[in-house]
């Protein structure tokens, strides 16, 4: 095993900062328009989920690194404040779909719309690959 550079170390410390000031500016930004930063990913992992409009509990919890029952409660508060609602699903009556509302679509646009500067930075600053 190789031992790290000096400049391996300034490299992780500069991505660390950079992601946790993406972080915090997100935070705010969330704060904003009255929701958490969890509500926010939540309704982005849906908008941004690949070939389809919805998710279902299971994939959004591996979306958001988080236990099963945390997501449903985090679920319901978005339910709650008219965001999100779960439906049936008509290919398997077992599996429950989680949607994204009006509100919650426009709560999405426009707080992802606010995060561009700061994304663009970052992909200026740390390229990834497309």
């Amino acid at each position: 095993m190789t031992k790290l550079s000096k400049q391996d170390f300034q490299n992780l410390s500069d991505f660390r900062f950079r992601l946790r000031a993406f972080q915090r500016q997100s935070e705010d930004i969330c704060k904003s328009h009255g929701l958490t930063s969890l509500q926010y990913l939540l309704l982005l992992h849906l908008k941004g989920f690949a070939d389809r409009e919805w998710a279902t509990v299971s994939e959004l919890s591996t979306k958001l690194h988080s236990k099963h029952h945390a997501t449903v409660m985090l679920i319901d508060r978005c339910s709650e404040l008219g965001l999100v609602e779960r439906r049936g699903s008509t290919a398997d009556k077992r599996c429950i779909e989680i949607h994204l509302l009006a509100k919650g679509e426009a709560l999405v646009a426009a707080i992802a719309e606010q995060h561009r500067p700061e994304l663009n930075h970052l992909q200026h600053d740390f390229p990834m690959a497309k």
